[in-house]
């Protein structure tokens, strides 16, 4: 009998839409995609030349050479993913927690996603001798793991993985015969670039990596679906390439010709995108590191954010507070915490953590304003933390974490 996937919990609920980074357009970018979109013709599927070329620059740049025979772009990394995993077949493998669509991507094409535990330190790269573990139990029970999917610079933990626990990890992976996809999306987005080291499991083991990384959302705004995918550079990278092409073909999946005229303007990194990066970058670690005062000084728990616009939040020693709002569970969670931030906060079993466990995911860009004129003055501020929006929305959510501080230490049993 074929094994249950140990993933579900069961019908979930789903909360509000996951918020976006908010900020204004880049003008450049807006010029480019209207003046593309008066040309006739579409984008071929895997990504036109000027596309694949820009995208093989970008890589090239951060030490990760592809010419574009070895690239493929499609609208949107989910469809990467697809077309990955149903052309290695097989089982797979992703870290505890992961991004909130890596798992459904899999499940969609009927393939179990395993869940595989993070070292306390960071999120998004397995810990080696769980993945170990998880490997041979999956096997033993009549599976055939094949495609682990990981991510350095890690949403939703915001957490960077330290070199030496990603070379142990890629070498069990490869000691195990695995594929790996490395999502690269957020390797941009260092709150410390000098401080933190980032290495590519690409850079570790090339045979057996493809790179993803989704354009929309970290160089395009989140509307405008673009990815590229670097895959292997020898025979088995070739015929992968093929079979994703196969995929993306039989899905019609093509980038649209004005988006993918802005992605390739963008992985150029002209001089105005790379400033774009630079001064987003800066503005959500701000915001970010004074989001993780405020809920570490309230009893919380949360790694340090390292990479990327969100914070992910324990709220385990809080729960006497928590229960006696009837919140029980991650999904109880998600409801209260939503209600009373008044902005999306999806609990952690969004991102395939335990249903039971307190955990939510809380996002830098909901503090930037509620207009795009108040999220260009925070884009713009050399002082962002002190704009009076932004002093609200902190203030706000520092009320709310106090308010159950207060709240666990009136339920505390007396000792």
């Amino acid at each position: 009998m074929r094994r249950t996937d140990p993933v579900g919990h069961g019908p979930v609920r789903f909360g509000p839409s996951l918020p976006e980074d908010g900020l204004p357009v880049l003008p450049e970018l807006s010029a480019v995609l209207a003046a593309a979109a008066s040309r006739p013709g579409t984008e071929p599927v895997g990504g036109g030349p000027a596309l694949l070329e820009a995208a093989g620059g970008y890589w090239g740049r951060r030490g990760l050479p592809a010419r574009p025979e070895r690239l493929v772009a499609a609208p949107g990394a989910p469809a990467l993913l697809v077309a990955l995993t149903a052309a290695l077949g097989g089982d797979v493998l992703v870290p505890r927690p992961c991004a909130a669509w890596w798992a459904p991507y899999a499940r969609l094409l009927g393939r179990p996603a395993f869940h595989v535990p993070t070292p306390a330190e960071n999120g998004g790269v397995p810990d080696p001798y769980a993945l170990l573990e998880t490997v041979r139990r999956v096997r033993a029970e009549g599976g055939d793991p094949r495609l682990l999917v990981l991510s350095v610079a890690d949403d939703p933990t915001a957490t960077v993985a330290p070199p030496e626990l990603l070379h142990e990890t890629v070498e069990a992976a490869a000691g195990e015969g695995l594929h790996l996809v490395s999502d690269e999306t957020w390797r941009d987005t260092l709150h410390e670039p000098h401080d933190t080291v980032l290495l590519s499991p690409a850079e570790m083991l090339p045979e057996r990596v493809t790179v993803v990384t989704d354009l929309a959302g970290a160089l395009l705004p989140p509307g405008w679906p673009a990815a590229v995918a670097r895959f292997p550079a020898h025979r088995a990278g070739d015929d992968l390439r093929a079979r994703v092409l196969d995929v993306l073909t039989a899905l019609g999946a093509r980038v649209a010709a004005p988006v993918a005229a802005a992605a390739g303007y963008a992985l150029g990194e002209p001089e105005p995108v790379t400033a774009r990066v630079a001064a987003a970058v800066r503005l959500h670690a701000r915001v970010a590191a004074a989001a993780h005062a405020a809920v570490v000084a309230a009893g919380a728990l949360a790694r340090p954010p390292r990479a990327g616009r969100h914070l992910y939040v324990d709220l385990a020693p809080l729960r006497p507070a928590l229960a006696a709002h009837g919140v029980g569970d991650a999904q109880e969670l998600e409801d209260f915490l939503t209600a009373r931030l008044g902005v999306p906060a999806p609990g952690g079993h969004r991102f395939g953590d335990d249903l039971a466990a307190l955990r939510v995911r809380l996002s830098t860009g909901s503090l930037l304003g509620g207009s795009d004129e108040e999220r260009a003055e925070c884009l713009g501020s050399p002082t962002p933390l002190e704009l009076t929006h932004v002093q609200r929305a902190l203030n706000h959510l520092k009320s709310v974490f106090d308010d159950l501080c207060d709240d666990a230490q009136r339920w505390e049993p007396p000792r």
